[in-house]
């Protein structure tokens, strides 16, 4: 089933109507989808694919030739090209008569088995852009080669692309739609688990339980996430030993840069080379409290939802889980389930806002979201909201979400008030987001101050199935 990725094929489609030569760079993390994409893209038009292999130029050059020659009619798909330029050189003059895509899927592979491939495109792309009509599409997973070796200032290839798009985990809405028969808190809680990762909600089952499906996923030593992340590391980097550390030193509660260093027992320097690579990878992400931009405040979290739940949980109960006691690994995960969707809920709610936006709906015209953590002055005390987005400097919002089963009582909405108060704005919207509801109170509140808008989980739902 294909789902989702409707601004990405909009994008290939708009370049594949201009009938001219066009250069498309597709990258992203292994498993988002971007061979799925790609494949639902060519599909029922003229198109050669060809999937790079982890091995030397002859191989790659052979599957290459293959793949040109059974697209074509003129030639016996016996054959094999002398060299990586004759073959694309034939495909570009074969794309000056009709349209044609050439997808080249996993390219890091392929040039770094052939190192003169990047320059052997740039020289075809000069030669046939005017009179060809191909269509090349050049995809890899490996971020930090396509975006040094092909997207970068200094790439042979860098001025030659006509598009560029960084394929992406689903969000919360496209995750929400993939299933139908979980209830719409356990969409949310596989949301937590999982992301929005098109290749790991691939082995989550519907007709199960949560409870099962973690079991069957994570407290499995045969299924394919329980050693997921740490073979994805191994495919990436030199040395996950110390990603690993560091990724399980930001799962289990050290955000600060000091406080990471002091966990994994190295120093600053190093983590921060290491911290560097991780956030191009896509795991983790830098932060600095909404509207500053204060190095010394900055803190590091995890960007993906299953490295956070697998790094928080899977090492601690290893032991455990080898002995196939997947019952009582899960007895010990189970009660922090809760607290640890608090903040898939708040990037859930983070999404809604935005969706609001971009639709017309939202009471603030911000022009970006996040956190926001300081000291309150008139306690001396470390606080934080959850969601800060400004309009301009006299208009604001606040955001504040509970994922509890509780209703949400006044006691919350009046400490969100009065942090929405530590700042200049004249005008604020403060949004209070709960997994259930509200109470009396709160609500009542709510209305006599006129300038608070009350959101369930149930909300957001209702929204996401209107779209």
């Amino acid at each position: 089933m294909f789902i989702g990725r409707q601004q990405e094929l909009a994008a290939l489609e708009k370049l594949y109507t201009s009938n001219k030569f066009e250069f498309a760079v597709v990258y992203g993390r292994r498993r988002v989808g971007k061979t799925a994409l790609l494949t639902h893209f060519i599909k029922e038009k003229k198109a050669i694919y060809f999937m790079g292999v982890e091995s030397n130029a002859k191989q790659n050059l052979v599957n290459l030739s293959k793949n040109i020659l059974e697209y074509s009619t003129n030639l016996p798909t016996e054959g094999i090209f002398e060299s990586f330029q004759t073959a694309l050189d034939y495909t570009f003059q074969l794309a000056k008569t009709e349209r044609i895509i050439l997808v080249i899927d996993e390219y890091p592979y392929v040039a770094r088995s052939t190192k003169s491939l990047a320059s052997t495109l740039q020289l075809l792309i000069d030669k046939y852009k005017e009179e060809s009509k191909l269509m090349l599409i050049l995809c890899g997973s490996s971020m930090s080669y396509m975006e040094d070796h092909v997207l970068a200032y200094k790439a042979p290839l860098y001025g030659r692309r006509t598009a560029q798009i960084k394929v992406l985990p689903f969000d919360f809405a496209t995750t929400f739609k993939y299933f139908t028969h979980f209830t719409n808190e356990e969409k949310a809680i596989i949301y937590g688990i999982t992301g929005g990762t098109p290749q790991y909600l691939l082995q989550i089952n519907d007709s199960l339980s949560i409870e099962d499906n973690i079991k069957n996923t994570f407290l499995n030593p045969s299924s394919a996430l329980y050693e997921e992340p740490e073979n994805l590391l191994k495919q990436e980097v030199r040395e996950p030993a110390l990603y690993n550390a560091i990724i399980t030193a930001i799962a289990t509660g050290s955000s600060r840069m000091a406080d990471i260093a002091s966990k994994v027992g190295e120093d600053t320097s190093i983590c921060t080379s290491y911290l560097k690579n991780l956030i191009t990878l896509g795991l983790v992400k830098k932060e600095v409290p909404y509207g500053e931009k204060n190095s010394r405040k900055s803190v590091y979290s995890l960007a993906d939802n299953m490295f956070l739940f697998w790094y928080r949980f899977i090492p601690k109960y290893a032991s455990i889980i080898a002995r196939g006691a997947a019952d009582l690994a899960y007895k010990r995960i189970e009660p922090f389930i809760s607290d640890h969707m608090g903040k898939i809920f708040e990037e859930i709610c983070t999404q809604y806002l935005w969706h609001l936006l971009l639709t017309g709906k939202s009471h603030v015209d911000f022009v970006d979201l996040g956190r926001w953590w300081g000291t309150d002055p008139t306690t001396r005390s470390q606080t934080e909201i959850d969601i800060m987005g400004e309009q301009d400097n006299d208009t604001a919002l606040f955001g504040e979400c509970k994922w509890t089963n509780e209703a949400v009582d006044l006691g919350v909405l009046e400490t969100l008030l009065h942090r929405s108060k530590l700042f200049h704005y004249h005008h604020t919207t403060l949004y209070l987001f709960a997994k259930t509801g509200f109470t009396n109170g709160c609500k009542e509140r709510a209305k006599e101050l006129g300038n608070v808008v009350l959101v369930t989980f149930g909300d957001i739902v209702k929204e996401i199935e209107q779209e």
